[in-house]
């Protein structure tokens, strides 16, 4: 399962991702995963959830970030749930790419069974018919 959580800077974006990601600590068994940019959501988690600070290890592209989730799902096979706060400051601003991101997660999520829950930057109205379908 996906869910995209969209809207323009200062929407309340990550008041919403970070309500979600303290329901899904109530609410689920395994273990939670957060990726942001930048260490900005530090005191905003709850203790349980492994915060990841994807400028630290160098993600500035799609490909980085792929490999990134999947190295924290191979080495963490207990990873129920992973959030992506603001997903255009990791990878950078392109729709196409986005767009990519989003399909290659949805797959990722059905085959390893790990739900994934990401904000992007960008009004909802322009989103493609792509993105639209995990709002």
């Amino acid at each position: 399962m996906i869910k995209v959580i969209m809207g323009r800077k200062g929407s309340g974006k990550t008041k919403k991702l970070i309500a979600a990601i303290q329901d899904a600590v109530n609410t689920e068994a395994g273990d939670i995963v957060c990726i942001e940019y930048g260490k900005k959501l530090t005191y905003d988690l709850p203790y349980k959830v492994r915060l990841v600070d994807s400028e630290e290890y160098g993600v500035k592209n799609v490909d980085l970030l792929k490999g990134l989730i999947s190295g924290l799902h191979a080495g963490n096979f207990d990873i129920t749930h992973i959030f992506i706060d603001n997903l255009y400051k990791t990878i950078g601003k392109n729709h196409d790419v986005g767009e990519e991101f989003i399909d290659w997660a949805a797959k990722f999520s059905e085959t390893n069974n790990v739900k994934l829950t990401l904000s992007v930057s960008d009004d909802p109205e322009e989103a493609s018919e792509a993105i639209k379908k995990y709002l």
